[in-house]
């Protein structure tokens, strides 16, 4: 249903527990996060293509809505990276889970969907895939991606 709304999706923002953590697995991700910003009430990038991304700690949140606490579990949001080839998957995948060991969730896998996949968890439990179409085999028919 349209409601001739005249709107753009443009912005995604992530709630944190603890936002200097959170800025650094996001950078770590290739996304330029300006340094110095972890005590700061609000932290916005515009990332390629227009879309901004912000974070906002607890405390923030909290300043304008008392009594807010942070959900917990999984599924709460989902983000994707693409990796340039399987092999990135891989690497990108072990450099983040040596980084924080805590952020492994899934080793990277060949999905029947014809991709190289991965996910991890960033700070505060959202999931983080990372994918890569796989290469073409002679042998196999993969439904398109």
């Amino acid at each position: 249903m349209n409601l001739n709304l005249h709107l753009t999706f443009d912005f995604i923002g992530i709630v944190t527990a603890d936002l200097g953590r959170s800025l650094a697995f996001y950078r770590s991700l290739g996304i330029a996060i300006p340094e110095g910003l972890d005590d700061a009430p609000h932290v916005e990038v515009v990332l390629p293509g227009g879309l901004k991304l912000a974070w906002d700690p607890v405390s923030t949140i909290e300043s304008f809505s008392p009594g807010f606490s942070l959900p917990s579990g999984v599924g709460r949001i989902g983000f994707a990276c693409s990796a340039g080839s399987p092999t990135d998957v891989d690497a990108a995948y072990s450099a983040l889970v040596e980084r924080d060991p805590a952020a492994a969730h899934t080793a990277p896998w060949d999905a029947p969907w014809g991709q190289r996949y991965a996910t991890v968890r960033d700070p505060d439990g959202n999931t983080v895939d990372i994918y890569a179409p796989l290469p073409a085999s002679p042998d196999s028919e993969r439904p398109p991606v």
